[in-house]
């Protein structure tokens, strides 16, 4: 039995020392099968280097929808009008100087009273075969004649088809003979930050020039001080060099489709450039080809998103939902009995997330459309039923109204005086206007006050959903608030015209 044993161990051990020697000289001759994942995995996994996809033929394919535009002015006189990419303001503080720098004035002092020409240059690309060409609004703005330069270096007069000054897109029409080629229209909305993109544009009147990078980052906003286009601001940010001359040109990405329209730079930076998303375009197309400009619907509010400050002051279950400001009085929002405080959830039966969820869907319903609207007030749920207005270029916020000094307890606590608004102190202060409330008179530095961006000059117009006039009041309330509580004081301010929450956390 043991010599038996022996005999199977043996045998057992020369099956295991050939199964070995059988797969090192299979390994060593390359015969083992790859498995199914080793088949599927991706090229840089294998080789430990990144496949780039060719941005050669990327070009070739996409360069020749690609045109070079000339708008030309008719001015009169020796100041050059400033144009700005977002369609709004000039002279100090003007976006276009903050995106591309101060511009060359004319200063000879000759032919002061005579007509002469300003011309601009920018970009576009064909999006139809018969002759339809996307831009960007701020590089025709204010054009007497619009040429396009083709890249067979045919040119043509354009015709302004439709502006949109909101989202700082232009449509062109052109006449030629032969068809063009448009470029596809990708879909922005599936852009994901860290793909590479090309954008092809005329920087500097350097002709069909490229420049490859990746989507920095996307949804970017509050790059202006125009109230008519900030709400509307999406941009996607990439380091793909965009100068001026760039403007209106295609962001492409590996698929040789159009996922942007090429708009701005930051100039102090290096290649912090921005481009409206395609889907922008796509959205207002038919209307700038029906109508020749943009109509949408219209609230009337200041929102902003949720953040958790504001979900445990207004006692919000999560940070979803667009949290409103204020309201302009007379507006769809006021007459459906929206009211600041008030936390948008649903439009529809639409979940709104943030505040661009909300100004997209309702831009993009017709004037005169009804919207229900899921709010939260309070800690309830209601459903409020809105009728939309038409958005005018420009819409204002409120206006800003504010006597005898503020209680002790509001200087230590939060860090303000405040005093009551009486004839003598509007007088003093130069307070415009009728509201009432407690004119804020002085912000420590280093106070829960300042942290919540409240200001000398302001208005304290309620506390805590109640009207307040009084400095007694307003003292007994914050004495009465306890360590961790939040007082939501509703702020109106003159300059710039705006009414919001402040959230003052008490710390002590």
């Amino acid at each position: 039995m043991e010599r038996s044993t022996k005999r199977a161990l043996s045998f057992s051990v020369l099956i295991a020392a050939a199964v070995i020697f059988g797969m090192v000289v299979a390994s060593s001759v390359n015969v083992t099968p790859r498995s199914e994942a080793q088949r599927e995995a991706p090229a840089r996994a294998r080789s430990g280097s990144l496949i780039l996809p060719s941005f050669a033929d990327i070009a070739d394919e996409t360069m020749p929808s690609v045109v070079s535009i000339t708008s030309t002015e008719i001015v009169k006189g020796s100041s050059r009008r400033f144009v700005s990419p977002f369609g709004g303001g000039s002279g100090n503080g003007d976006p276009f100087e903050f995106f591309f720098g101060p511009q060359q004035r004319r200063g000879d002092g000759q032919g002061d009273d005579e007509e002469h020409k300003e011309q601009q240059g920018g970009t576009g690309f064909v999006i139809s075969d018969d002759g339809y060409i996307a831009t960007n609004y701020h590089v025709i703005e204010n054009a007497d004649k619009v040429e396009v330069r083709l890249n067979n270096r045919e040119r043509a007069i354009a015709r302004i088809v439709g502006r949109d000054p909101a989202t700082d897109l232009a449509l062109l029409k052109i006449d030629v003979k032969q068809r063009l080629t448009p470029l596809a229209l990708g879909d922005s909305d599936r852009l994901r930050v860290g793909e590479w993109v090309m954008a092809i544009g005329d920087p500097l009147n350097f002709d069909k020039s490229v420049t490859v990078g990746v989507v920095s980052a996307k949804g970017r906003y509050g790059l202006t001080g125009d109230a008519a286009t900030r709400s509307f601001e999406n941009f996607i940010q990439t380091d793909a060099a965009i100068n001026s001359g760039n403007s209106g040109g295609p962001l492409i990405n590996v698929n040789g489709e159009v996922i942007g329209i090429n708009t701005a730079m930051f100039r102090p930076a290096q290649n912090i450039g921005f481009a409206v998303p395609i889907n922008t375009l796509k959205n207002v197309l038919p209307q700038l080809r029906e109508k020749g400009k943009v109509t949408r619907g219209f609230l009337g509010i200041n929102i902003e998103n949720i953040d958790s400050d504001k979900a445990a002051a207004f006692r919000l279950k999560s940070l979803d939902g667009a949290f409103v400001q204020s309201v302009e009085p007379g507006k769809p929002a006021d007459r459906a009995g929206i009211r600041p405080g008030d936390a948008i959830v649903r439009v529809d039966e639409v979940p709104v997330k943030d505040t661009r969820d909300l100004i997209g869907y309702v831009s993009g319903k017709a004037p005169g459309s009804k919207v229900r609207l899921g709010v939260i007030r309070d800690g309830r749920d209601m459903t409020l039923t809105a009728a939309l207005a038409e958005r005018d270029v420009a819409s204002t916020a409120g206006q800003s109204e504010p006597g005898k000094a503020s209680s002790q307890d509001s200087r230590e606590r939060i860090g303000i005086s405040v005093t009551e608004l009486t004839s003598q102190v509007r007088q003093m202060q130069g307070v415009q206007g009728s509201a009432s409330g407690l004119l804020v008179v002085h912000v420590k530095e280093v106070s829960a006050a300042a942290d919540a961006g409240i200001r000398e000059g302001d208005i304290i117009t309620e506390v805590n959903g109640r009207h307040i006039t009084s400095t007694e009041e307003f003292g007994k309330i914050v004495s009465g608030a306890r360590k961790g509580d939040y007082l939501k004081l509703y702020i109106q301010r003159s300059r710039p015209a705006v009414s919001f929450f402040a959230l003052v956390k008490i710390e002590q």
